[in-house]
């Protein structure tokens, strides 16, 4: 460390370790007592309420160690047990530890002969470990500590951190109250609260920094740390209620996290995205150029859903941010719905229950058919199109496609040469195309004019491609025998708000709030889809399967830094940076570089010693977009 001497003063319990190691061994040592859970919590009561410093820690350890029942030979499986259960940011920083053991002090009111074995595989030596010393009794039960050790007694970290009168600058780094105690006696410049573990108000309260991870304190203290940037720097929002199993990736990743059930307007996001490094939205949520001009740190959109309409791609893409979604993820529940429909819809099945709930019997099979042997016209050959066609083909449906694109037909499936074609020959008609300007009012009078009278129509899609009054005077007029529609070109914001619609009250209508994709599978299918694209690519660069950006798939960096470029796509970039690293000494391990028709994107693994300079050298190629590193 450069300047005076820095101390760092580290506690051991749920902060070199996920646990408390008191907890742990009353785990093993009353494993066959007949009493082990009433002691167990009473245990873990008085370890929490001297952490929170609600009773004195002397107190607190002689009612423990009663209670424990320990043995001298419980303490090997306590240590083997420990070692799994090392804080995940100290693994990551081991190499901080053996750049720094001169420099750092374990100081614990836990028990030295668990601790040491820990700790020193980390290199820190052990002159630099402070704590208990446990008392066994000729039969090696534990009995006690021993009384003269200062760490025993109330306050005893002050009176250790006063007897060893470091000269230097202090900084305490624990989650307990014993440990905010250094601080607040005077004898530390900071005390930081770790909370990777556990949060306890009352001490974070008290702090001077919050830790979530051993990273934010070595970032703040600007020393070496095995990654990038903390991750409870990495501000993510989440909207309109997207499924737990993505915020769940997230906070297991340690990135700080914010959720909203709702979608917000253009105004509301432009204000909330200030800081925010990761937006997870659906459907309804419109991410303008606006929003995006107020997007300071904005590393990354994730659309949880199918389509990106809802998303400026091109703005994005100039201020280089990436943009994933999910096209497969939720395919099956859109198509197990419409095929659902169908069946609810040639047979009148809506109809006739909502008869039934107001007491008509109204038992007759006119109008009500079979699908089996009915021409099912697919509009959209995409992910779920394909999926529709193989499913339907399987009941007995003879299946017909449009799309503008040329795609391979699956089964019997037979495409049509046109639009006019597909609608003049098909009983159902199902809708499976994305929200595109092009694509609006795709259907409309016209269009219903060509399908055959008594047709069935299906708008699982995009409330935009239909015309709504076309659709209501077409099923008034028989035209369409039946309808069912999960998208509307206004829908409510949040369940709180009314929903309006003429094709309410309509016979043999079926009316679903756009939940195609809305099943349990599907929702958490997604939510891991996106939330992994998000972490590959903040972790490692990937690119692979954005929309927006070129595809990269990357190796694992080993022993080297990954420097990741994004600019505008003009001649000469890459040599300009291959030049800046050359100017410096700087041997490329690897490199990788795609473009599209507005962005390139290089990636350049580089030996792990350089010049800090050249990042600012990168920073200022012209034409640069974004620039990060990743460690």
């Amino acid at each position: 460390m450069e300047g005076s001497k820095k101390y760092i003063i580290i506690d051991f319990d749920s902060t070199f370790t996920k646990v408390e190691g008191l907890d742990v061994l009353a785990e093993i040592a009353l494993e066959n007592h007949p009493q082990k859970e009433q002691y167990l919590a009473e245990i873990k009561k008085l370890t929490q309420m001297g952490m929170e410093g609600k009773i004195s820690f002397a107190e607190s350890l002689n009612k423990r160690i009663q209670l424990l029942h320990a043995h001298k030979k419980h303490f090997p499986t306590l240590v083997a047990i420990l070692k799994t259960k090392i804080s995940d940011s100290f693994q990551r920083n081991k190499t901080f530890f053996e750049l720094y053991k001169e420099n750092i002090l374990v100081v614990s009111s836990g028990f030295r002969e668990f601790i040491e074995p820990i700790v020193t595989e980390f290199g820190i030596l052990p002159q630099n470990i402070f704590a208990n010393e446990c008392v066994f009794d000729d039969q090696g039960n534990l009995i006690g500590y021993r009384p003269e050790n200062v760490l025993s007694e109330d306050k005893g970290k002050v009176k250790l951190l006063k007897s060893l009168n470091l000269q230097g600058d202090v900084y305490v780094l624990g989650d307990g109250y014993t440990d905010y105690e250094i601080r607040e006696a005077g004898l530390a410049n900071k005390f930081y609260a770790f909370t990777e573990n556990v949060e306890r108000q009352t001490v974070t309260q008290k702090a001077d920094h919050i830790a979530p991870s051993l990273e934010e304190f070595l970032y703040d203290n600007k020393l070496p740390m095995a990654i990038s940037y903390p991750k409870n720097r990495i501000n993510v929002l989440l909207l309109e209620n997207i499924h737990p199993v993505a915020i769940e990736y997230f906070k297991q990743e340690g990135y700080t996290v914010e959720i909203l059930r709702e979608a917000l307007d253009e105004d509301e996001l432009a204000k909330k995205i200030k800081n925010v490094s990761i937006l997870g939205i659906r459907s309804k949520t419109q991410v303008t150029r606006k929003v995006l001009e107020n997007a300071n740190k904005l590393m990354l959109i994730g659309a949880y859903c199918i389509g990106t309409n809802q998303i400026d791609l091109e703005a994005c893409l100039e201020k280089g941010i990436v943009v994933f979604n999910a096209p497969y993820s939720n395919t099956r529940s859109v198509v197990e719905l419409a095929i659902g429909e169908m069946i609810m819809l040639m047979r009148k099945i809506f109809d006739k229950s909502q008869k039934m709930h107001q007491g008509v019997w109204d038992k007759s099979a006119e109008g009500s058919f079979e699908i089996r042997g009915k021409k099912l016209g697919i509009i959209g050959y995409g992910n779920i199109g394909t999926q529709l066609s193989v499913l339907a083909e399987s009941l007995g449906l003879e299946v017909y496609y449009y799309d503008i694109v040329e795609k391979l037909a699956l089964g019997n499936a037979k495409k049509c040469k046109s639009l006019h074609e597909l609608l003049a020959l098909a009983d159902i008609v199902s809708l499976h195309v994305d929200g595109r300007p092009e694509n609006d009012n795709m259907i409309s009078y016209a269009e219903f004019e060509i399908m055959k009278k008594g047709v069935i129509f299906l708008n699982l899609s995009r409330g935009s491609v239909v015309n709504t009054e076309a659709l209501v005077q077409a099923i008034r007029t028989g035209k369409v025998a039946g309808a069912g529609v999960d998208v509307f070109l206004n829908e409510p914001k949040t369940n709180k708000d009314p929903f309006v619609s003429s094709l309410q009250g309509l016979p043999n209508v079926i009316l679903t709030p756009h939940i195609g994709g809305s099943t349990e599978e599907a929702q958490a299918n997604i939510g891991e889809f996106v939330a992994n694209k998000t972490i590959q690519y903040i972790n490692k660069g990937d690119t692979f399967g954005s929309v927006n950006f070129p595809n990269l798939q990357l190796p694992l960096q080993k022993n080297s830094h990954r420097l990741i470029h994004i600019h505008e796509n003009v001649a000469g970039i890459l040599a300009k940076i291959n030049q800046v690293l050359a100017k410096n000494g700087i041997n490329i391990l690897g490199q990788y570089l795609k473009t599209n028709e507005k962005i390139g994107y290089v990636i350049t693994d580089i030996d792990k010693e350089y010049n800090k300079q050249v990042i600012a050298e990168l920073r200022n190629i012209p034409n640069t977009v974004k620039f990060r590193v990743l460690f």
